[in-house]
Formats: structure tokens, C-alpha cells, sequence
């Protein structure tokens, strides 16, 4: 068997042996690609054995090893205090989408025309007198659902999600 004939074959396989032994698909292209160029090289050799793909898979893990070992030794580790010196603050930003889905919780409380009133302002960014027409009422009674269901979710907001613009 040619090597252009055994990497026509086998490649699939030997691709998806080195994705179960890296666990990264990128990085078991990288070494399969590796491992061929130098099995190329071997081939004369390497095909008059018994069973070539298990050398080539015995290249493949060994290539993986040397690759995490060179990898290892590249890798300077720091402490994080070392590099919150170095880096800017930066927010979390998990935090907004927490608050958002808090803030979708507690819209889902508020009774029906209230709710309504909310989405119409905040999400269609509607008008008062616009909402009285697209509910059938008066702009009194949107005001004043409005401003009970702002009222309601400022009462239900836990402290921290209430922003009062004073610094403690």
C-alpha cells in the first residue's frame, strides 16, 4: 500500500482517533497533519510492518503528549493577583443578562393590562396617548397602570438590582 493510498483510506479514522485522544478537533487536525508529514518521510518502513495505522495512531498519541509537554513548558502560570494589577477592571457580563431575566420575572407577575401598559412603553417605546388607542381606554387609566406596575417592580426589585444614583 502507497502512503497516498493509506491517507486516502484512513485519514477520516486517524482524524477522529485524534479528536477522542485531544478532545479538540482543531488541534487533532493540527496533529494528524503533523504525524502524516513525518509518517511520509517513514513510510518505506512504516508499511512493511503488521499493523501501520496502529504505529500511526501510536504517532498520534505521542504527538499529543509532546505537544501538551511543549505546550507545558511555554505556559507561565500567574497568580490572580499578579494579574488584576496588569489588566482593567472588567464587568461581568453575566450579570446584566441575571438582571434582565429578574426584571422578565417580575414583568410576568404584574396583572394582564399592566403588563400590557409596560410592554407597549418600554419594548414599543409607545407613547401614553398611543397605548390608550391600541388598549381602548383613556391616557388616564394607561397613566395609572403604569405607574402601579413601576411601582410594583421597584417593591419587588431586590436592593441591588434598584439603582437610586446614590453611592454608598
Amino acid at each position: 500500500m502507497t502512503f497516498e493510498e493509506f491517507v486516502s483510506a484512513r485519514l477520516g479514522t486517524l482524524v477522529r482517533y485524534a479528536t477522542v485522544v485531544t478532545w479538540d478537533p482543531h488541534l487533532a487536525e493540527d496533529i494528524t497533519q503533523n504525524v502524516l508529514v513525518r509518517a511520509q518521510a517513514r513510510w518505506a518502513r512504516i508499511s512493511r510492518m503488521d499493523a501501520p495505522e496502529l504505529y500511526v495512531k501510536r504517532m498520534v498519541v505521542n504527538e499529543f503528549l509532546s505537544w501538551r509537554r511543549r505546550r507545558a513548558a511555554q505556559s507561565i502560570p500567574l497568580a490572580t493577583d499578579t494579574l488584576a494589577g496588569h489588566l482593567p477592571e472588567a464587568p461581568d457580563p453575566s450579570v446584566q443578562r441575571d438582571e434582565r431575566d429578574a426584571m422578565l420575572r417580575l414583568v410576568a407577575t404584574l396583572p394582564p393590562r399592566q403588563r400590557a401598559v409596560i410592554a407597549l412603553r418600554f419594548y414599543e417605546d409607545m407613547a401614553v396617548d398611543q397605548i390608550a388607542e391600541v388598549l381602548g381606554c383613556r391616557t388616564v387609566t394607561v397613566r395609572t397602570h403604569l405607574m402601579r406596575a413601576l411601582a410594583a417592580l421597584q417593591n419587588a426589585l431586590p436592593a441591588p438590582l434598584v439603582t437610586t444614583g446614590e453611592k454608598p
